[in-house]
């Protein structure tokens, strides 16, 4: 059994979070998967600000929108003068036998996403 990459559980969690976007409505104007490069989502609502998505993938499933606030106020600083809105993703994903184990590719596997936090509105 191959365990995912930092990047392949990244691109997992970005994933999850692009559906519910699109549930919501929303088209994306841009899209970086690359790992530490944000926004993940830049997107584009007719009538409505753009809105900067980060998205962070966790093994932490008791609480993944746990987020370095330091690092937030300079990219919320960043999104001002754009004047962009700021939502963050936090997805938990662990193995689904345990989640002290690694998660492997093609094995299933649990996911801790409810909501986004509204960062800069």
């Amino acid at each position: 059994m191959q365990i995912l990459t930092a990047q392949e559980l990244h691109n997992l969690a970005m994933n999850i979070v692009g559906e519910k976007l699109k549930k919501m409505g929303y088209e994306f104007q841009a899209i970086n998967s690359t790992l530490k490069r944000h926004p993940q989502f830049v997107l584009f609502k007719k009538g409505s600000p753009t809105i900067f998505v980060l998205v962070k993938a966790s093994n932490n499933m008791q609480s993944p929108n746990d987020y370095d606030v330091l690092w937030m106020e300079t990219f919320k600083n960043h999104a001002k003068k754009q004047n962009a809105k700021v939502w963050f993703a936090g997805v938990g994903i662990a193995n689904s036998e345990s989640v002290e184990n690694p998660v492997f590719k093609d094995q299933p596997y649990y996911v801790a996403f409810d909501d986004f936090i509204k960062i800069l509105e």
